[in-house]
């Protein structure tokens, strides 16, 4: 069926074009007047049957009342104008809502319309900034949500990557990843000049996929990059016209690398062992395929809630308590602000999280329950270090489902009731006396925040600096 609010305007032309009142129709129909009022305001959805009751008193057909085209242009604009004010951004405004009478004039009414969509285009001129940014992520995320985290194409894509080079157990090795690259027709290149703002670069002309010097400990990093690079290609990603299609295509790659690293059957099989033993442990999984304990953490929540049928939340905390990644699907109540963004805001106190950062031995996963207002979760931390500073990993499920984990029986507990801001962000009454107005702190200011990024073909990336580096290696011979 059509809108309602298209739907209503459809009701209101054919019933005036046939000369009937409200009374009338909705006499001849058997409804109140005031009631075919509400229909055709778009408020009240008619059931079939009534529509074809009213169709018949009108003399047309019911497919003329159910088409998605408003039945003239002055209604096509009362439509977009009621929807523009119910929108996010108007509403942001704070101000007062316009209702349509038949005294505005068409040109008043085609102004109001013009404005709002003004609006909407300079809203969109800041699609390369941070803002933009949140905004789309955060989208990406409660799309996500409704997937459970689990994309069966792209696991289906990476099992058959992985046949073709004949992988069939144990950690991915950097051969193998080097053999997926040459199959699609890709020399993989180390080189220790790649523009500072790319992780790798893809010369398409050339077939080659320029990774960093492979001298970096670990390697993790290096499989997954040139993984990512790869997805690209196997998913015929094109430059992306926007931010959230490149958020999108991140994702896909992210997914994809994932897959790979940890495939699907070989996770599951050693998933379920360990939920069999009640010995499920974010640690295990990450040292039997080799991946860092942040990657390992993520790919047990494409895999949870699908193929272990539990629910599960995920976050990743700077030190300072600012949440810089996160995805539940078990109803804790992670923070965001007024858009439902996440990136930024800052975790509860009492939350593992952040208790994991006060302990003396860091080298272990933390195990905890948090009584929440949302129900009671057990969550394992696990805390490390990165060039931007000190962050924890945490993955965390339901109560009811911490008997499948080890650490189910630790007796650390703590109390949460965030957001409300007398749990752990307002300072006490005796603190706030002795020292409100009496001190001024400096703020620690990230410039990330504020600065807008380069808006090149790829979001992020200086395109000068990007042609300047693929000509610099373009007469490169192997």
């Amino acid at each position: 069926m059509t809108d309602l609010a298209t739907l209503g305007q459809r009701i209101r032309y054919f019933r005036t074009q046939a000369g009937l009142t409200l009374d009338q129709l909705g006499s001849a129909v058997g409804i109140a007047g005031s009631q075919l009022s509400l229909m055709e305001n778009g408020r009240r959805e008619p059931r079939l049957s009534l529509l074809q009751s009213i169709s018949e008193a009108l003399g047309i057909q019911v497919s003329e009342l159910l088409s998605s085209e408003p039945p003239t242009h002055r209604a096509s604009l009362e439509i977009e104008l009621e929807r523009l004010q119910h929108g996010a951004l108007y509403a942001g405004l704070g101000l007062p809502t316009i209702r349509v009478s038949r005294s505005m004039t068409d040109d008043t009414l085609s102004a109001l319309v013009g404005l709002h969509r003004e609006l909407a285009r300079r809203a969109r001129e800041a699609i390369a900034t941070p803002e933009e940014a949140r905004r789309a992520n955060t989208e990406l995320r409660q799309h996500m949500r409704t997937q459970n985290n689990y994309l069966p194409d792209l696991e289906k894509l990476a099992e058959d990557a992985l046949a073709g080079v004949g992988h069939t157990s144990g950690a991915l090795t950097h051969r193998s990843v080097a053999l997926m690259a040459k199959r699609l027709g890709f020399d993989l290149i180390h080189v220790d000049d790649l523009p500072h703002s790319t992780r790798s670069v893809t010369d398409l002309e050339n077939g080659r996929i320029y990774l960093p010097p492979a001298s970096i400990p670990g390697g993790h990093g290096l499989r997954s990059m040139a993984l990512q690079a790869m997805a690209h290609r196997l998913l015929d990603h094109h430059e992306p016209a926007s931010y959230a299609e490149f958020l999108q295509q991140r994702l896909e790659i992210n997914y994809f690398a994932a897959a790979c690293l940890m495939p699907l059957r070989q996770s599951v099989d050693f998933l379920s062992t360990a939920k069999e033993e009640r010995n499920l442990a974010i640690e295990d999984f990450r040292d039997a395929f080799g991946v860092t304990h942040e990657a390992a953490a993520l790919r047990f929540t494409n895999l949870a809630t699908s193929h272990l049928g539990m629910p599960v939340h995920f976050l990743r905390v700077g030190d300072d308590g600012a949440l810089y990644k996160g995805y539940e699907n078990d109803g804790m109540g992670l923070p965001t602000d007024v858009t439902g963004s996440m990136e930024g805001q800052i975790v509860c106190r009492y939350w593992s999280a952040r208790v994991a950062f006060t302990r003396t031995n860091r080298t272990t996963e933390f195990y905890q329950y948090t009584d929440t207002p949302s129900g009671t979760f057990w969550s394992s931390t696990q805390t490390g270090t990165s060039s931007q500073g000190d962050f924890s990993i945490t993955f965390g499920v339901p109560f009811n489902d911490a008997k499948w984990f080890r650490g189910r029986d630790t007796r650390n507990r703590e109390t949460s009731t965030c957001p409300d801001v007398n749990c752990c962000r307002r300072p006490s009454g005796e603190f706030a006396e002795r020292w409100s107005h009496r001190a001024w702190a400096s703020a620690k200011l990230h410039s990330h925040i504020l600065s807008p990024l380069p808006s090149g073909t790829f979001p992020g990336v200086d395109d000068t600096e990007l042609y300047e580096f693929l000509e610099t290696h373009s007469g490169d011979t192997d």
